[in-house]
């Protein structure tokens, strides 16, 4: 809501609201925010899946991101998500958890975030000074979710260390687009990698490599870099959410990935 108070006044704006279909308030939810548009004459998209109260979060974020994409790319326009700096440290601690390494320290890389410089302290503060009206979700609080029980850490740090983390934040996502460069250049356009190059190379870069290639997590890729050392020819190699790879004599292929 504060960040729909910020662009009230810009004539292209309109509204994609994804209701998730996980608790019974959600409809409230939905036409909370459904008739806070009408009244500032703001074009209003909502969508709702019954994904029920058992969902996961990754379920409900692909679902939600179908949605937003759907609406930019029917109203030829950008996504703009209100995630703010307590957010990002958040999705930080949660990657680093989930062993990604330092890819884990650049979260939001996609879409537009204007809140991303804020703290939750300071965008609270800006509602309350600007009468601004919001819900809360109610599952915000339970501890089931991992996201939930890391805000609770979060939530105590100092304001001046959030925000020295939120630098470290851009100075990391600038060196992230070098290595990407870098990156790009050296793997093969092919998508077909010798064997060999991964066990001549310093382990540190086959691993990065491998997680560039195919986008899974350290712990996933040791296991992977270890079967290329030496699995047998014409075995498979399982990676996250079934995908095979299938290691020949001297190579594997990721085309199909």
């Amino acid at each position: 809501m504060g960040l729909l108070d910020i662009f009230k006044n810009d004539p292209e704006v309109v509204v994609a609201h994804f209701n998730h279909g996980t608790r019974p308030s959600a409809d409230d939810d939905q036409k909370f925010v459904q008739k806070k548009c009408a009244e500032l004459n703001i074009e209003f998209f909502t969508e709702k899946a019954n994904l029920g109260e058992n969902a996961s979060e990754e379920t409900a974020r692909e679902k939600r991101y179908a949605f937003l994409n759907k609406i930019a790319l029917r109203e030829k326009g950008e996504i703009y998500t209100a995630h703010h700096m307590d957010d990002l440290i958040e999705s930080v601690v949660i990657n680093l958890i989930r062993g990604t390494g330092w890819r884990g320290l650049t979260p939001f890389s996609n879409n537009y975030h204007p809140l991303l410089n804020k703290t939750k302290k300071e965008i609270l503060k800006y509602a309350s000074e600007n009468n601004i009206i919001f819900r809360q979700d109610p599952t915000n609080t339970e501890e089931k979710y991992l996201r939930n029980r890391v805000r609770e850490s979060v939530k105590n740090l100092p304001e001046g260390t959030k925000k020295q983390i939120y630098s470290l934040f851009l100075k990391q996502r600038d060196i992230q687009e070098e290595i990407k460069d870098i990156e790009t250049e050296i793997l093969p356009k092919d998508n077909i990698y010798e064997r060999k190059f991964f066990t001549e190379v310093d382990e540190v870069v086959a691993l990065e490599l491998l997680k560039v290639i195919t986008k899974e997590t350290e712990p996933v890729c040791r296991r992977f870099l270890e079967a290329i050392k030496t699995y047998a020819p014409e075995k498979f190699f399982n990676l996250s959410k079934n995908k095979l790879v299938k290691l020949h004599k001297t190579y594997f292929s990721l085309e199909n990935l």
